[in-house]
């Protein structure tokens, strides 16, 4: 069987949808090709379940040429929205997709009642290829990173080796789901291990305020499957609401995850082995404003910002410790 699975973005979403692909290739032998933005192409390049990458630059409708030679027995969609119909449409070969659960997610953002089933993303993306005879094996997400990729830690600072340092994921794509900066620094300044801070370009100015002899600054230095390395290497991941995340995940690292306007509920959680919870979720609750968004915003909508200010420094820092 030849499948085309469709997900376009983003890290943390394209991460969530490894299982479908492993299953796929394992229990059924699929010859399996993958449709996502070209930005996202690197992260599932060196995947040795998956046969071929197609990748566009701003519209899928690119690549409609070269997908109708392909002649696939099925497509998987797990972005569904309209360009992913599109291209179901356009190719006309049968498919399947998940429940999104839009209208639940709507109504604990807008009105407070919380409808969601306890069904995390990676189960839901499973039912799309339930008819096909395939299941989750229980063996949780999957991250490979090209061996020219893996991080010398040594070369960046004597005070990282493996295992003896947290990795700080600064990056978020909404400032709503990120720690404030000043947060942050203090965070690190009662931290009693070394710290290796992750971020893009965008988060240099905050690595910056973040001073400290136990803090190393990788902010803006390394390339995304680098700071998978350095992730991988870590003892334990601070992380807020975003792709590292789910990559630490997928290397059963402990996880103390932040959560500020987004809430655990939405089924985006640490996915691990079945059997296996490695993560300790850190969050303000009984907020009315909470959530207020299903992705976040560039500034608190209420002014207030309490679902990250209102988060005990202390409490971050004690779940560190915690044996997980």
């Amino acid at each position: 069987m030849k499948v085309l699975i469709l997900r376009f973005s983003s890290i943390g979403d394209i991460v969530l949808t490894t299982p479908v692909i492993r299953c796929l290739k394992k229990q059924i032998g699929a010859e399996i090709h993958y449709l996502t933005k070209a930005q996202y192409a690197s992260i599932l390049e060196p995947n040795p379940y998956i046969d071929k990458v197609y990748s566009f630059q701003k519209d899928p409708g690119e690549v409609l040429p070269a997908l109708g030679k392909e002649r696939y027995d099925r497509l998987i969609d797990l972005h569904k929205n309209l360009r992913s119909l599109r291209i179901k449409r356009a190719l006309g070969w049968p498919g399947s997709t998940f429940d999104k659960l839009n209208i639940e997610k709507w109504l604990l953002v807008n009105t407070g009642i919380n409808l969601l089933p306890h069904v995390h993303i990676v189960d839901r993306y499973m039912q799309a290829v339930r008819k096909l005879g395939v299941d989750n094996d229980g063996e949780g997400l999957d991250y490979f990173i090209p061996p020219d990729q893996e991080v010398d830690l040594q070369q960046h600072s004597e005070l990282l080796t493996a295992g003896n340092y947290t990795a700080f994921v600064l990056g978020a794509t909404h400032a709503t789901k990120r720690l404030p900066p000043l947060k942050a620094a203090e965070i690190c300044r009662k931290m009693d291990q070394p710290v290796a801070l992750l971020g893009g370009k965008q988060e240099e100015a905050t690595a910056k305020a973040i001073v400290g002899a136990n803090v190393v600054n990788l902010c803006g230095r390394l390339t995304l499957h680098q700071s998978a390395s350095v992730v991988r290497q870590s003892a334990v991941v601070l992380t807020h609401d975003t792709g590292l995340m789910h990559i630490a995940a997928a290397f059963r690292k402990p996880i103390v995850s932040v959560w500020g306007n987004t809430v655990p509920e939405f089924g985006m959680y640490p996915y691990y082995p079945a059997g296996t919870d490695k993560n300790t979720s850190v969050e303000v609750k009984g907020l009315s404003c909470r959530p207020c968004s299903k992705i976040g915003f560039e500034k608190c909508p209420k002014k207030h910002f309490r679902c990250m200010l209102d988060i005990p420094d202390q409490s971050i820092v004690d779940a560190l410790h915690l044996p997980k």
